[in-house]
């Protein structure tokens, strides 16, 4: 390679190409060419507004530094009161407003316990009134796509809204970007049900966790097919930690798609010497010489009994 090309690692460009946005590819691009980020809005020629979005979208997708997390002034809320609530009804026309909007989205009124948590949500944790509004409705999406047809609790936005202060999810452009990935991220995870021939029963929490990874590594339906084949092949059945096993082994030797795993899948290296004992023979495990001798055994046995 010539001295001065940019080479890009294979995972990076695999997850700048399913975020499917040009702008994030082209600000990549200009970054890791040594761009300046103050003048990468004259020079790309994108709005402030566009730069914001394509950022946020790197940053997400780990492609570029995040900023250092944003720490609360307390370990713990405050416990807001119904003065409290009046007060803010009183002195800050963006709350009942907010409070309009979440109802509205959420279907009901919401309770007095109910307020108290949006409060601190939009008091404690810091996120403004439009940050919440998507926040609401990220919420209602992915219980949606989870095949759900319940509406979130405030108590499930609530841990949602502490994980998006914890990952610095504070803005307009921000969180439309990480409700736009996640979202993308459960419909890929929802095609991949159907590869694993699950029909429209959803993941338990462990296996959603399995299917986050396999994405996260840069695998799609194609590759998960593959590993699926030879899961049910060796083992009879979908068994996931075997799954997972084959998949992180393509992962560890940089395999990411179907062509290079059927080039360059390797065998793992040699087993202790115990090997012979387990009751699973795992994926890509050779006979030893005293396996293959027993098997000749038994097999000369068998046909000396049919002559």
């Amino acid at each position: 390679m010539a001295e001065g090309d940019l080479l890009i690692p294979a995972q990076e460009l695999r997850r700048l190409l399913a975020s499917g946005c040009g702008d994030a590819a082209l600000v990549y691009l200009y970054l890791h060419t040594g761009g300046d980020p103050a003048a990468a809005c004259q020079t790309l020629r994108l709005s402030p507004r566009q730069y914001e979005f394509a950022a946020a979208t790197l940053r997400q997708l780990s492609l570029v530094p995040e900023p250092a997390p944003r720490r609360l002034e307390s370990a713990e809320a405050p416990a807001y009161t119904e003065e409290d609530l009046t007060r803010e009804y009183k002195t800050n026309p963006e709350f009942p407003s907010m409070v309009g909007e979440a109802q509205r989205r959420l279907g009901r009124v919401l309770s007095t316990e109910e307020l108290k948590i949006l409060l601190s949500i939009y008091r404690y944790l810091g996120l403004p009134p439009e940050v919440v509004s998507i926040l609401i409705n990220y919420c209602i999406q992915r219980s949606h796509a989870r095949g759900s047809s319940r509406l979130p609790s405030i108590r499930t936005i609530e841990k949602e809204a502490y994980h998006w202060a914890d990952l610095g999810v504070d803005t307009m452009e921000e969180a439309a970007v990480y409700m736009q990935n996640q979202l993308q991220l459960q419909t890929r995870a929802g095609r991949i049900r159907q590869v694993l021939q699950l029909g429209e029963r959803p993941f338990t929490a462990a296996e959603e966790k399995f299917v986050l990874t396999w994405l996260g590594w840069g695998f799609g339906e194609a590759e998960v097919q593959l590993a699926y084949e030879k899961t049910c092949l060796n083992t009879g059945a979908l068994k996931w930690p075997y799954l997972n096993s084959i998949l992180k082994s393509w992962h560890d030797q940089g395999l990411l798609t179907v062509a290079q795993i059927q080039r360059g899948d390797r065998a793992p290296a040699a087993q202790p010497a115990g090997r012979a004992n387990r009751a699973v023979q795992t994926h890509h495990d050779a006979l030893t010489p005293l396996e293959q001798d027993a098997i000749d055994k038994m097999m000369r046995r068998g046909k000396y009994k049919e002559e």
